[in-house]
């Protein structure tokens, strides 16, 4: 099964991606006026292409380049997270300043490309100090601070949700390369002190945890729990199989951003238990194709490439599926290849394309290092 991990990935991404256009095509056009009905559906069709081309150029570019290419890469994303608190160059929506304005490009996410570059910064490092990971300094306090500064001015631009998925996806690879758990535990024991002291002063943040935990409260209903339980309602309306491609009605208005953030509640709605299933078994196949990938890789530095990237997409989708479903908090993050987001579906597919490239060279230095597996020789015995 190893052997076929990219092809599992190769599928699970295209089912995700066409069932994302489809749900597009379905909720999008009660978004926008009449005029334009289909106009998330097209421009998404025109990242999965743009998406297509960045997988297939990370599928060839060499390991080697990537690696050397990696300083100038980890000082560009994080002078493009800091632009994101620049007023002329900066796009704030609903509050938070995410977005910027890059010429010939248009609006761009900067923290989706910084999740990339933490990743292969890390492995690159741990790479370089394979005898040293159990230290203390080369070992956890650097390699640290290496995902310190992107995610601190994630967390700054109020994209918590994509700074703790980030924090995860770090920690989940410190403790596979190794980092030990005597210095991992209290550190993370504190940044969750910290998260936790941050929302309960943070009125929007901590009144989204007493929806959360008082759903059915009519207040709540109307408020700031007006989402999830919208969601809810709109899960328990499909039915074990669904109404209809088409005829939800919680994307009419009553279900905000069901385009984007809470796409997966229309997915149940309209096409029931085999819609909700079926994404999350995809997901299930794209981490079991990212540890294969892993585990086949000759070269740490490929390894924790491989680890950190099924992270970056898994994570994500469990923290989204789990907000929809009203088991985590209310937390803007998109369903990953499904939900409607240019920088993210762009990324996402060059990630895929990077673990393509990964398994592909690993499997060739496998054909390689048996050239004459395959031969048949004879002999006569005398």
């Amino acid at each position: 099964m190893l052997r076929h991990s990219s092809t599992l990935l190769i599928i699970a991404v295209a089912l995700l991606c066409g069932l994302g256009l489809v749900m597009l095509a379905s909720t999008g056009v009660w978004v926008r006026d009449l005029e334009r009905p289909y106009h998330f559906v097209t421009r998404q069709s025109m990242m999965v292409v743009i998406g297509l081309g960045a997988a297939f150029f990370m599928a060839k570019l060499p390991i080697e380049l990537i690696r050397k290419g990696l300083p100038y890469a980890y000082v560009v994303i994080c002078i493009a997270l800091a632009l994101c608190f620049v007023p002329s160059v900066n796009v704030e929506e609903y509050g938070a300043k995410r977005w910027i304005k890059v010429p010939l490009i248009g609006q761009f996410q900067p923290s989706e490309a910084a999740k990339m570059i933490i990743v292969i910064a890390l492995a690159s490092w741990f790479a370089r100090w394979q005898t040293e990971v159990h230290t203390f300094w080369r070992g956890f306090v650097l390699p640290s601070l290496i995902v310190a500064i992107p995610l601190g001015l994630i967390a700054a631009e109020t994209d918590v949700g994509t700074a703790l998925a980030l924090a995860v996806t770090a920690g989940a690879l410190m403790f596979c390369v190794g980092t030990r758990l005597r210095y991992m535990f209290p550190s993370a024991i504190a940044a969750m002190a910290g998260a936790a002291y941050y929302i309960y002063n943070d009125p929007n943040r901590w009144g989204r945890i007493e929806a959360w935990l008082d759903l059915e409260n009519p207040v709540h209903q109307l408020d700031r729990g007006m989402q999830q339980w919208r969601a809810l309602l709109a899960l328990g309306n499909g039915g074990p199989w669904g109404v209809g491609l088409g005829n939800g009605v919680e994307k009419f208005g009553t279900l905000t951003f069901a385009h984007i953030d809470f796409i997966y509640p229309v997915i149940g709605e309209e096409l029931g238990l085999p819609g909700t299933l079926g994404v999350i078994v995809c997901y299930v196949l794209i981490a079991v194709a990212g540890v294969g990938i892993s585990l086949q890789a000759k070269q740490v530095f490929e390894r924790c490439i491989a680890l950190g990237l099924t992270c970056v997409i898994v994570v994500p989708a469990m923290v989204n599926i789990g907000v929809t479903t009203a088991v985590l908090p209310n937390d803007g993050l998109p369903l990953p290849f499904v939900s409607y987001g240019g920088t993210s579906l762009i990324f996402s597919l060059a990630a895929v394309g990077l673990l393509v490239g990964i398994h592909r060279r690993s499997q060739t230095a496998v054909v390689k290092s048996f050239p004459l597996g395959k031969e048949v020789r004879l002999a006569v015995r005398l």
